[in-house]
């Protein structure tokens, strides 16, 4: 695999991974294996507590949506496999989540 393919390809599984467990608009996915609560620590902040829902495949899951490098692997196992054998399909969309990803990395380095 040629570097610039498996750097595109690990951008891309860091967008799509973030794009599954945090973003607000795929909320409505993790919606039925998860609930949010806000719960304020002892010091007065608010913080968001994260319970998975139900039990079996639904608690699977809500496990792996709660969690960012399981949901990162199989998002790379995605991906990868895509590239390999529905490369015209997955091509543009490979694309189109790493230059996001890149996006995403250098709004936060500009931000510190």
């Amino acid at each position: 695999m040629a570097w610039f393919h498996f750097f595109l390809l690990g951008l891309a599984a860091f967008r799509f991974t973030h794009l599954l467990v945090y973003d607000r608009i795929t909320a409505f996915i993790r919606k039925p294996f998860l609930e949010v609560k806000e719960e304020t620590d002892p010091d007065g902040s608010t913080v968001e507590v994260i319970l998975v829902k139900g039990t079996g495949l639904r608690r699977f899951f809500g496990e792996l949506l709660s969690c960012h490098w399981c949901t990162g692997v199989w998002c790379a196992a995605i991906l990868y496999a895509g590239s390999m054998y529905l490369s015209a399909v997955f091509e543009p969309v490979i694309y189109i989540l790493a230059i996001s990803g890149l996006a995403a990395v250098i709004e936060e380095w500009l931000r510190r």
